[in-house]
């Protein structure tokens, strides 16, 4: 079964192999890191499209992720699996609250000053501990704090636009 591009929200990357018996290591955006494999039906990106394949079982092991998938059951056939993309039917995500937004929904939005100018759009999203951060790539590249009602003003996600009240270059 394949999906169309737009419905699907990455979620992690196979980047090893774990044994000989068809585990493979995944690297996770999820927090924690572990949630990827609560997801049972992960859609693979292949170069053809995404395809459906069911976790049977996995874990944390370590610093890593590890998972069986349906169907492979051995070192060779993990190998074929190395670099694809994980995600998951977006359906499939939990509901957010009112000022909560997947990382995937912000990247690529317009930022822009509460006055309008426009300072880029948002390249990616990083985790400092004290609050998230958006990367934004524009004239020059600002680090910008996802503070909602701080800095982040509003986000409309149908607008594709982040307004925010930074002044700061």
């Amino acid at each position: 079964m394949t999906h169309a591009s737009e419905d699907i929200v990455r979620l992690g990357r196979i980047v090893g192999l774990f044994g000989v018996r068809g585990w493979v290591k995944v690297y996770s955006y999820t927090e924690p890191r572990e949630g990827i494999v609560a997801y049972k039906r992960w859609l693979l990106g292949y170069p053809e499209g995404w395809q459906e394949r069911q976790v049977v079982e996995g874990r944390r092991s370590g610093r890593s992720v590890i998972a069986q998938l349906d169907g492979v059951e051995d070192r060779e056939s993990a190998q074929g699996l190395l670099g694809l993309e994980i995600g998951v039917a977006r359906d499939a995500l939990p509901r957010l609250g009112a000022t909560e937004y997947y990382w995937a929904d912000l990247e690529g939005l317009v930022v822009q000053r509460k006055d309008g100018t426009r300072l880029g759009r948002v390249e990616r999203l990083l985790e400092t501990g004290a609050h998230d951060v958006m990367v934004v790539d524009g004239e020059s590249e600002r680090l910008i704090p996802f503070v909602v009602g701080a800095v982040v003003l509003d986000v409309d996600l149908d607008a594709g636009v982040i307004s925010v009240d930074w002044d700061w270059d």
